[in-house]
């Protein structure tokens, strides 16, 4: 999913938007913040990544939180809701992996 030659919009399933699973995928382990976030998503900008963010929060799948005590930050973490997808999301992924040939197959035979 995090492969650099992976077209990210190759997967045939998605949630929310484009980046939405592999941003829940980034959260997975754990707290992080939006700049932590921008290492493994380095293909996305940062204007997609906040809009995605705000789209996950709004769905209840991310909680945003300000931090405080000294420096000021924030953090975005997975809700139970948005922690129940992983399981469904580890299915899709191997799913993906399976059909990965006929996937990019096709996605040829569509280009013009």
């Amino acid at each position: 999913m995090f492969d650099p030659v992976c077209p990210s919009d190759l997967s045939p399933i998605r949630i929310g938007d484009k980046w939405a699973g592999m941003i829940i995928r980034c959260l997975e382990d754990g707290p992080r913040r939006f700049s932590e976030l921008r290492v493994p998503l380095r293909r996305v900008t940062a204007k997609v990544l906040t809009q995605s963010l705000r789209a996950l929060e709004r769905d209840g799948l991310v909680v945003r939180r300000v931090r405080t005590g000294g420096v000021r930050h924030v953090e975005y973490e997975l809700t139970p809701l948005g922690r129940s997808l992983l399981g469904p999301l580890d299915v899709a992924c191997a799913w993906a992996e399976a059909h990965w040939e006929q996937l990019l197959d096709a996605r040829e035979s569509a280009s013009p």
